[in-house]
């Protein structure tokens, strides 16, 4: 059996040869490839895209393509991975957020979307999760369970306030969860909504069936606070992606990043 290969966060492959900003641009690069990767994904599919396709996307020499990344599946882990960094980064605004349980938990829902709809290389979030190595798909596993833990406290603290109905938190986390990454399947850029309508509209929907008080949707997500905290969610988006931290600190088991 061969030999697993070590995937190398982002941050420590540039360590060396590398500071300032060129360091920054090798990772605005990664990200780029990420992205062109994400678009391949789900127009081919992860089986039938080759490192190829994702060279040619990225407008990179296929040898100049290995600089970045060993393979499309070390190119997948990231994508998930980057995927699911965003989206705990938004849970944990949310969660600090000085407003009711229905507005963080819409947050949460918008910024669920968003991240998977805007970000092409969230399209991937969900794809063919078993074709990692067991210890790569074991650090995803453990962050998406961080994340829907975190979904579920914001449900059933939204329970206990009587904002909400009653009921089994985990159960109503993952029937949402479930709906909002399904969205992949079916959205289209190109289609009559843009990712932000279908993120707003899905929101109140999923929202209606919590609430104890539909009617008082409105009053739960009151349109200046929501687009204060939208603001605060994009200025930390691009300054993340500024300082180039997609990829950095990535992914340590004991010292060393899953294989």
């Amino acid at each position: 059996m061969a030999a697993e290969r070590t995937t190398v966060p982002l941050d420590q492959r540039t360590k060396v040869s590398r500071n300032g900003r060129q360091q920054r641009r090798y990772q605005a690069r990664s990200l780029e490839i990420l992205r062109a990767a994400g678009r391949q994904f789900r127009s081919r599919g992860f089986v039938e895209t080759g490192m190829r396709d994702i060279a040619k996307a990225a407008e990179l020499s296929p040898a100049n393509l290995y600089n970045y990344f060993q393979g499309k599946h070390e190119i997948l882990f990231f994508c998930q991975d980057s995927s699911l960094d965003r989206m705990l980064a938004a849970l944990e605004r949310a969660r600090r957020a000085k407003t009711s349980a229905a507005a963080r938990v819409r947050l949460v829902i918008v910024s669920h979307l968003r991240c998977l709809l805007d970000e092409v290389e969230g399209s991937a979030a969900h794809l063919l999760t078993n074709a990692l190595p067991p210890r790569q798909l074991r650090y995803l596993v453990a962050k998406r369970d961080r994340y829907e833990l975190g979904v579920r406290s914001l449900i059933a603290s939204g329970m206990r306030a009587g904002e909400f109905v009653s009921g089994d938190a985990a159960l109503v986390a993952r029937a949402m969860l479930g709906a909002l990454n399904w969205s992949v399947q079916w959205f289209r850029p190109d289609g009559p909504l843009t990712a932000e309508e279908i993120a707003e509209q899905l929101a109140d929907y999923l929202l209606r069936g919590l609430l104890a008080k539909p009617d008082s949707l409105r009053r739960f997500a009151p349109e200046g606070e929501m687009k204060r905290i939208r603001a605060k969610q994009i200025s930390a988006r691009y300054a993340d992606e500024i300082s180039g931290t997609v990829g950095q600190g990535k992914v340590k088991v004991n010292g060393d990043a899953p294989s």
